[in-house]
C-alpha cells in the first residue's frame, strides 16, 4: 500500500513581510480618510444644556452668539447659593419694614406716587415732565403680581418644564394662549430670537401692564414680541406660514367652554410643527375627558393630535407642582 504524502501552502519571508505592509499602508489610507471626514452625529450634550444662537445686544445693536444655555437650576447652583448664605451668616428675620431712604409698603408706594410722584421729580404737565414712557402708578408698584394666587417665581417654573421638555433653542417659535400680565412669557422672550415669541390674551389690563411696565423695565423691548388683542381662539393676525415649536396654555382652557376649545385646537393644528412640535395644557384637560376615553382619543384623531401623556413639574421656591399634559400633531 503506497504511502500518503503530505501536501500544504509554503509562504516564504519575503512574501509574507510585502504582504504586512501592504496591508498596514491600506490601513493607514482608511484611517486617515474617516478622520478627514466630518461627522454627521449629533453632539453629545448633557441633561437641560442647549447649544443655541443667542441674540445679544451690543452698543445698541442686535446681534448673535452661539452659546451653551442651561435653563433649569442644577443640584450645584442650589448647594452654591445655600453656601453663599451661611457663609454670610444669613437667617431670616420677620418681614417689617426696614431702615431706608423711604421704606413704604406697595399700597403706601402707591398713594406716594399719585400724590407727590417720585422723591425728586418734575414739575409741569406731563408732556414736559422728562418721562419717555410714563407707567400708571399700579404697575410701577407691580400690584398686577398679586394676580395669579401664587407668587409671582412661579413663572420661572412653568417656563423651565415647558422649554426643557420640548427641547427649544433660541431659534424655536412659541405662542402662548393667554399670556396676561407675562409672568411666563417674560423668560420665553428673554430666551428666544427677536419676534419669536407671540401670545393671544383678552384683558386690556393685563396687557397694558405686559407693554407699559414688563416689557421695559425688563429691557425687553428690543425682542419684539407679537402680542395680540383677541379671543375666541383667533389666531389669524399671527400670520398664515408660522409653524410653532410650542404652543401653551396654562389655567386658560379652564375658563373656556368645552366648545371653543375644540375650536382652537382645531384651529392651530395646522400652525404645530409636525412630530417634533409640542402642545401643553395646564391644570386638567376636562374638555376632553368629558366626552369620554375613547370618545376623546377619537376626537384628537380627527384633529391630526396625539395624546403622550400627564406630566408634574415642582416649583423651585415654594411649595408646588405643575400639572401639564402634552400633545403633538402625529399627521404631517
Amino acid at each position: 500500500m503506497a504511502s500518503s504524502s503530505q501536501k500544504g501552502v509554503v509562504i516564504t519571508i519575503p512574501v509574507l513581510v510585502l504582504s504586512v505592509s501592504a496591508a498596514a499602508i491600506f490601513l493607514f489610507f482608511l484611517l486617515s480618510s474617516l478622520s478627514s471626514s466630518p461627522c454627521t452625529c449629533p453632539p453629545s450634550i448633557p441633561d437641560s444644556t442647549f447649544t443655541t444662537t443667542a441674540a445679544v445686544v451690543t452698543g445698541g445693536t442686535v446681534v448673535e452668539e452661539v452659546v451653551d444655555r442651561k435653563i433649569s437650576v442644577s443640584r450645584d447652583d442650589i448647594e452654591w447659593v445655600k453656601d453663599q448664605i451661611r457663609a454670610n451668616g444669613l437667617h431670616m428675620q420677620d418681614n417689617v419694614l426696614r431702615k431706608g431712604i423711604n421704606p413704604r409698603t406697595r399700597a403706601q408706594q402707591l398713594e406716594d406716587l399719585n400724590n407727590f410722584k417720585g422723591i425728586s421729580h418734575y414739575e409741569g404737565s406731563e408732556a414736559n415732565n422728562h418721562t419717555a414712557l410714563p407707567c400708571p402708578g399700579e404697575l410701577l408698584v407691580e400690584e398686577h403680581h398679586s394676580n395669579y394666587g401664587e407668587p409671582w417665581a412661579g413663572g420661572r417654573d412653568v417656563f423651565e418644564f415647558l422649554a426643557e421638555s420640548s427641547r427649544l433653542t433660541a431659534n424655536s417659535r412659541v405662542l402662548e394662549i393667554g399670556c396676561g400680565t407675562l409672568r411666563v412669557g417674560l423668560h420665553f422672550i428673554r430666551y428666544l430670537k427677536p419676534e419669536h415669541f407671540h401670545c393671544l390674551e383678552r384683558d386690556e389690563l393685563s396687557l397694558m401692564a405686559a407693554f407699559r411696565y414688563e416689557l421695559p423695565s425688563q429691557g425687553l423691548l428690543h425682542k419684539r414680541p407679537l402680542i395680540v388683542r383677541g379671543e375666541d381662539m383667533d389666531y389669524a393676525k399671527f400670520g398664515s406660514d408660522v409653524m410653532y415649536d410650542l404652543i401653551y396654555a396654562s389655567a386658560v382652557f379652564l375658563h373656556m367652554p368645552d366648545k371653543l376649545v375644540w375650536v382652537g385646537l382645531e384651529r392651530l393644528v395646522s400652525r404645530l410643527k409636525p412630530y417634533d412640535g409640542r402642545i401643553f395644557v395646564s391644570h386638567n384637560i376636562k374638555f376632553c375627558s368629558r366626552l369620554g376615553g375613547d370618545e376623546c382619543t377619537k376626537r384628537l384623531g380627527s384633529l391630526g393630535l396625539e395624546y403622550l401623556g400627564k406630566h408634574t413639574h415642582d416649583s423651585l421656591l415654594f411649595n408646588h407642582y405643575e400639572i401639564w399634559f402634552e400633545f403633538r400633531r402625529s399627521k404631517a
